[in-house]
């Protein structure tokens, strides 16, 4: 697979630009109080269809043929990457079956059927997604565009970052939440190229944790259907082309708990009126809960998606 660099990420945000929503960048007093830091969130959950994901699915699938869009784009998600792929293949012409397990968030199955994509659901206690994925692909059907170890989706990814230290600057610390390490891997190659002093860390639940584990040991580490409430952080481990990338650019990664999520979720929620999901507040819970040092400095802070059930949020923030 080809390696990912700093120019794909620059080609990415050509094609999507007048596509793709240039979102905003949010800041807060209270919150830069309470951290003694200046702090810039880079709002994702304004993104098309609520995620930085729509990036990647449409740079990826921008980049088939005529022919390969016509057999169509397999993925397997979720939810985000599902309704990404689900929208960027309707503005492209491409039909997309997504397999999405059983037990994924109703708003997110329901968003992506209503972007016009086929939805199989599988079991996550006894099915790989990628098994039914490849059996539902073929030999001559649709195009797999996985969620994040794909060369065009991390660079797609990587234009989220781009924008924002585009716009406010030279960063000191990028906090990104990390599932499969598309996102972190792309945002830490604008990072490195924009803003070369600046430390990039990534962010994981506790209990998915694959990424800070490889990280640190330096060998691909794996998570049996980790159970978190950051639901887009449950991937199994980091892929081929993540791995290297995170353990190349990447300065840190730590974890934070459920616990510290719901903490980050009320303070967007009542203090910033942001509608934000578990697991796009991953990056901010690790201001807040002090798993990074962040007093003194100019922090960025990558708020990954919106598509929260808001029924599901209210017992999270009561309890």
């Amino acid at each position: 697979m080809q390696m990912v660099t700093y120019d794909d990420v620059a080609a990415a945000a050509e094609c999507l630009q007048g596509i793709a929503h240039r979102t905003p960048v949010l800041s807060s007093r209270t919150l830069d109080q309470r951290l003694s830091a200046t702090v810039f969130l880079k709002c994702e959950s304004f993104q098309r269809m609520g995620a930085f994901k729509f990036r990647g699915a449409y740079n990826a699938i921008s980049r088939l043929s005529d022919e390969e869009r016509r057999r169509g784009v397999v993925t397997y998600s979720s939810g985000n990457h599902a309704q990404a792929t689900a929208l960027a293949g309707r503005l492209l012409g491409a039909a997309v079956t997504v397999v999405m397990p059983a037990d994924a968030p109703a708003v997110k199955r329901a968003a992506t059927e209503g972007y016009g994509a086929r939805v199989v659901s599988y079991d996550p206690a006894k099915e790989k997604r990628e098994d039914v994925a490849r059996a539902l692909q073929g030999e001559d059907g649709p195009v797999l565009i996985p969620p994040f170890d794909h060369p065009q989706v991390i660079a797609g990814q990587g234009t989220a970052a781009k924008e924002l230290i585009e716009e406010v600057g030279g960063l000191e610390l990028l906090l990104v939440p990390c599932g499969g390490g598309g996102l972190l891997s792309g945002s830490a190659l604008a990072g490195r190229r924009l803003a070369p002093v600046c430390r990039v860390v990534g962010v994981e639940p506790e209990a998915g944790d694959d990424a800070t584990r490889s990280f640190k040991t330096g060998v691909l580490q794996t998570v049996e259907n980790p159970r978190t409430i950051a639901d887009g952080a449950r991937t199994a481990s980091l892929g081929t082309l993540t791995f290297p990338l995170v353990r190349q650019h990447v300065d840190d990664m730590v974890t934070v708990s459920d616990a510290e999520i719901v903490e980050a979720l009320r303070f967007v929620w009542e203090r910033m009126k942001l509608v934000v999901e578990p697991t796009g507040a991953l990056a901010l819970a690790a201001a807040l809960a002090g798993r990074v040092e962040v007093a003194g400095r100019r922090v960025g802070v990558i708020v990954s998606g919106g598509n929260a059930d808001v029924g599901a949020i209210g017992v999270l923030l009561r309890g």
